[in-house]
């Protein structure tokens, strides 16, 4: 077999979800309805954010950065997708799919340190909340979602450079519906030991530190609601942080269940499902749980709408 350096290629070829020709039109509404709700919910929540003024919090400070990555996660990899659908022969450009593994890497654990991040926050809104306004300041929550960018980057680095220092060869056919590093590397002509390290262990430490920060806030949240004597109260607290805990577990779940599970015990089939899951529905998804779970959101969208239809 003739080996061809990744700098020669010019495109790969995708499998995509399904080669089932029947299938292809009836997805292809299925995700561009998906991916429309997806764009529309996600802007509102950041323009309702940023013209509220009762939302000029911590919280919806990250929430409003959680919904943008959401919207730039999805688009990594769903408009290529869409376009697959409609295409007799499923292929993405050599720099098309360093760009699509660029993007989709960086806005993945951008997510990770924002929920993180705004499990500290609940910690510290329900377990000190006198102090709420001294420990969460608004340099400091600037900090954190400048730090939740700066290390996706340095993690896309490593990822992209490890995985596209390689040789490709053979069929160049992408197991996937997008540039994903565990089917690039099956590509590989090349011993891919270095380019699987690296990468791997440069997202578990990025999972241990977000994943220990939320569970050990969660954990003190968890105990300081159980010293509320009123059911009320106990009741009011869990409420606060139930949306987040809601994406925290559907999102760590399910890409956990890709990252950290040995990869001999799924199909590539059942893999594409959790994919679309975690890169495609979870988006769509979030703005859905913080507004319709939040009477914040909802009043703030109420006096939005009410000021607009007065004027």
């Amino acid at each position: 077999m003739a080996n061809r350096n990744h700098t020669a290629l010019s495109e790969f070829i995708l499998s995509g979800l399904t080669s089932d020709p029947q299938l292809q039109i009836p997805l292809f509404m299925l995700f561009l309805l998906i991916y429309a709700v997806t764009l529309l919910g996600n802007l509102l929540i950041v323009l309702i954010i940023r013209v509220s003024s009762q939302l000029h919090t911590p919280m919806y400070f990250f929430l409003s950065h959680l919904s943008f990555s959401d919207s730039c996660y999805s688009s990594s990899v769903t408009p290529m997708m869409l376009a697959n659908f409609l295409a007799d022969k499923k292929t993405i450009s050599y720099p098309g799919c360093v760009a699509q593994l660029c993007a989709a890497a960086t806005f993945g654990v951008v997510e990770y340190c924002l929920l993180a991040a705004m499990a500290y926050d609940r910690y510290v809104a329900i377990c000190k909340p006198l102090l709420y306004v001294v420990c969460m300041p608004q340099r400091l929550c600037a900090l954190l979602v400048i730090a939740s960018y700066l290390t996706s980057c340095l993690n896309t680095v490593v990822y992209t450079a490890n995985v596209f220092s390689l040789t490709f060869c053979g069929s160049l056919e992408i197991n996937h519906f997008y540039c994903d590093v565990p089917p690039l590397l099956k590509l590989s002509c090349t011993e891919p030991r270095l380019a699987q390290i690296l990468p791997a262990a440069s997202m578990a430490i990025i999972m241990l530190v977000t994943v220990l920060t939320t569970l050990i806030s969660y954990v003190y949240i968890l105990l300081a609601i159980l010293k509320i004597q009123s059911s009320g109260g106990r009741q009011k607290a869990f409420f606060t942080c139930a949306s987040h805990l809601m994406t925290v577990t559907l999102f760590y779940g399910t890409t956990m269940f890709i990252y950290l599970l040995p990869s001999s015990s799924f199909s590539m089939d059942q893999k594409k499902m959790v994919s679309v899951c975690y890169m495609i529905l979870i988006p769509m998804l979030n703005p859905m749980i913080y507004s319709l779970r939040n009477k914040e959101v909802k009043d703030a969208v109420l006096k939005v709408m009410a000021r607009k239809w007065i004027s």
